[in-house]
């Protein structure tokens, strides 16, 4: 009687053990699941970043990280703080009144300038706002410059909507102020990418601009992606 008493008292104890052990690992399950594991994309800029005229699944920043999730690096939705005609003075302007949700991102980008060019405004001022804007992109990437990447300004010259205007003259003003966001790009160690050549290739490509003669479509879009996502994937 004391041996069958014995071996029940030990299948018990295993059994309350081994109930122990799963009642451990599923309280403990939460802590497995991280939403950290989706990395955080802020997007600086005007209509090129928020993507006028395309959907939002088309603008480059979203195709970046669509990209990037095929090698599954996965980042949430961007956050945007972009606006279709704003100068580099409109996005201080923003920033200041509203900043961005998170104190710090693991990626951020800039593409500013064109509305610069195109309202006439002085290159010296400029360089002056890009440069601050930079070193607030760099800030909000929690101040790693190899997190940070500018884009050059497109050259709206091409499109459709230049018609009737001095193709060459407007040309030369952003190969102007692109020479300007280079140079402080570099001396900052930020990546700096140069999507203007794909831009001009509008000239002979009608599907490269959106439906408003102006904007990019989400074709030229996709080849800034396919630009932007390695470098992302060889910063993180």
């Amino acid at each position: 009687m004391k041996r069958i008493f014995s071996i029940s008292f030990s299948f018990a104890a295993l059994y309350l053990l081994i109930a122990c052990n799963k009642q451990t690992k599923t309280e403990a399950m939460p802590a497995i699941i991280n939403t950290g594991m989706f990395k955080t994309y802020l997007a600086l800029g005007d209509s090129y970043t928020i993507g006028q005229s395309v959907n939002e699944s088309e603008r480059f920043p979203a195709q970046t990280v669509s990209l990037l999730k095929l090698d599954s690096i996965n980042f949430n939705a961007p956050e945007y703080i972009a606006v279709t005609g704003w100068t580099t003075r409109n996005l201080l302007n923003a920033i200041a009144a509203t900043p961005p949700s998170k104190s710090t991102y693991d990626f951020v980008t800039l593409l500013i300038g064109v509305n610069n060019q195109y309202q006439g405004r002085s290159q010296t001022e400029y360089a002056a706002e890009f440069t601050e804007l930079l070193s607030k992109a760099i800030q909000f990437a929690g101040n790693r410059p190899g997190r940070v990447a500018v884009l050059s300004i497109p050259d709206w010259g091409v499109t459709p909507f230049a018609n009737g205007r001095d193709r060459n003259e407007i040309a030369k003003q952003v190969d102007a102020f692109n020479a300007i966001n280079k140079q402080i790009t570099l001396d900052k160690a930020v990546k700096y990418i140069d999507i203007t050549p794909s831009s001009r290739m509008a000239a002979t490509d009608a599907s490269l601009v959106a439906v408003d003669g102006l904007h990019p479509s989400g074709k030229e879009y996709q080849k800034w992606a396919a630009m932007l996502a390695p470098v992302i994937k060889a910063a993180l």
